[in-house]
C-alpha cells in the first residue's frame, strides 16, 4: 500500500503523468517522400521522420534499401499527440494513400522495400490496426496485401531525405507524384 500512495498522489498532482499525450506510429506504404508529405499536414502529428525498418540489417543506408538486400521497407515514424488525434484517424489517412491490395509494392514504386505495412509496440497497437485493415478490406470488397508486425527498430534516413517536400517542391517526383498522392489521400 506504501508504494501506490506516491504514484497516486503523483498521478494527481500532475494530470497525464500516467498517460503520455505522446504517441509514435510506424507505417510503410512506399516511398517514404509520398507519406511524408501526408502526416505533416495532420491536426495532433508533431513530427514525421523517413527512415527504414522491417528488415535486420543495422545501419541501413538508402543505397542498401533501394537495392532491397536488406528486407528493409521505406516508412515513416510518426510522432502524434493522443489528445489531438488518434491512431485509428491516422489508419484512415494509411487506407487512402495507397492501394493496398497490390503486393509488388505501392505504384509507382516497386520491391519489397516499397511494401505496405503496419508495425506495432503493443496489443493494443496491434489491436486496431488489425480492426482497421478488417474495416478497410470489407469498404474495398477484397483483401488488402499490407501485413501487420511487431516492430524490430526503426532506422532514421540520411538526412536529405528528411523533409524532403518541404526542401525541393520543384523535384518532378515530388510535383507527379507526391503532392498528387497527398493530395488525393487529405481529400484536396
Amino acid at each position: 500500500m506504501k508504494k501506490i500512495i506516491p504514484i497516486l498522489t503523483a498521478a494527481l498532482l500532475l494530470p497525464g503523468a500516467l498517460f503520455a499525450k505522446e504517441k509514435k506510429a510506424v507505417f510503410a506504404a512506399g516511398c517514404f517522400w509520398c507519406m511524408e508529405e501526408i502526416y505533416e499536414q495532420l491536426p495532433g502529428v508533431t513530427d514525421v521522420v523517413s527512415g527504414y525498418t522491417g528488415g535486420d540489417e543495422k545501419n541501413p543506408t538508402y543505397e542498401q534499401v533501394s537495392a532491397g538486400k536488406t528486407g528493409h521497407a521505406e516508412a515513416i515514424q510518426i510522432t502524434y499527440d493522443d489528445e489531438k488525434t488518434d491512431l485509428k484517424t491516422l489508419l484512415g489517412y494509411f487506407w487512402s494513400s495507397h492501394d493496398a491490395t497490390n503486393t509488388r509494392g505501392v505504384a509507382p514504386d516497386f520491391g519489397k522495400h516499397y511494401r505496405s505495412e503496419l508495425y506495432y509496440t503493443d496489443a493494443a497497437e496491434q489491436w486496431t490496426m488489425e480492426q482497421s485493415k478488417i474495416e478497410h478490406e470489407k469498404q474495398l470488397g477484397k483483401k488488402v496485401a499490407t501485413k501487420i508486425v511487431p516492430i524490430k527498430k526503426f532506422w532514421k534516413a540520411e538526412e536529405y531525405h528528411q523533409d524532403y517536400a518541404k526542401k525541393n517542391p520543384n523535384d518532378p517526383y515530388i510535383r507527379h507524384v507526391s503532392m498528387p498522392r497527398a493530395n488525393k489521400a487529405l481529400g484536396k
